[in-house]
């Protein structure tokens, strides 16, 4: 898996170098609406097109799920890429956004990749061999309790996400909480969880390339990533739940709690 890893952190390199190199254009940048309030960037298409460059001369029939131009069929291998993940931080110029990227073979995760090119900071995860930020192991935070543990949060932002829910959970673990983040980029959010940064992350309705390589990078980390219910269906509802082993149960807990609520 050495190999495949190295392309993918090769191609997320590349991806950053678009993104950086455009960040003094913000203004003339050319940007598109794809839905309410979800907007797509010449940069994301550019910064697309370099990963799946690398990625298919390096690997030619495997399968390709990516943000912006859908599905490219393969064989069971398949990358899945978010080229620019914080698209809206990143067009007004607040420093959090990231290069995602993960591959799966027969559904199964097997790498991922968040880079922020902007911090430098790249976190990598293989199965079975951890994660690790900056050639550093990293792992979940200890923290047991809710009280005094800093959560990592999004926020609805289209018109069929069911907001009523999410606020339950929200005011739910609020007050109970030393805080509450919400930054604008999952993948990093749970980047942030694989290396101890926030205790934990809830959010719905994510797609499955904003957090396929966080994913791996929890579970390699030590954590725990579930659907709301506890189960294993968060790459089809986009439905998250991550955090430590001894965090988790409490988590989802009260996550369930506040939607029964509704």
């Amino acid at each position: 898996m050495k190999p495949a890893l190295n392309i993918a952190v090769s191609a997320a390199r590349a991806a950053g170098q678009v993104i950086l190199r455009n960040m003094n254009r913000l203004p003339d940048i050319k940007i598109h609406t794809k839905g309410s309030n979800d907007f797509v960037s010449e940069v994301d298409h550019q910064a697309e097109q370099s990963i799946i460059s690398i990625i298919q001369k390096a690997y030619p029939s495997h399968a390709i799920l990516a943000e912006e131009s859908g599905q490219h069929k393969g064989d069971e291998c398949q990358w899945i890429i978010d080229p620019l993940d914080g698209t809206t931080n990143y067009l007004h110029g607040v420093p959090q956004f990231s290069v995602s990227i993960a591959m799966q073979e027969s559904n199964k995760l097997q790498l991922g990749v968040v880079y922020d090119p902007l911090k430098e900071e790249l976190f990598c995860a293989t199965r079975g061999d951890g994660a690790t930020l900056n050639n550093r192991r990293i792992r979940v935070s200890k923290q047991r309790d809710i009280a005094g543990s800093l959560i990592g949060t999004g926020l609805p932002y289209r018109a069929d996400q069911e907001l009523d829910i999410y606020l339950a959970t929200l005011r739910a673990l609020l007050q109970k909480t030393s805080g509450i983040r919400r930054a604008g980029s999952a993948a990093l959010d749970l980047a942030y969880v694989a290396a101890g940064r926030f205790d934990g992350f809830w959010e719905f309705g994510l797609n499955t390339w904003d957090i396929a390589a966080g994913v791996i990078l929890v579970q390699e980390a030590g954590g725990l990533v579930s659907d709301m219910e506890g189960g294993h269906k968060f790459m089809q509802s986009g439905n998250v739940v991550a955090a430590n082993t001894q965090l988790y149960k409490n988590l989802i807990t009260e996550l369930n709690s506040a939607i029964k609520s509704v």
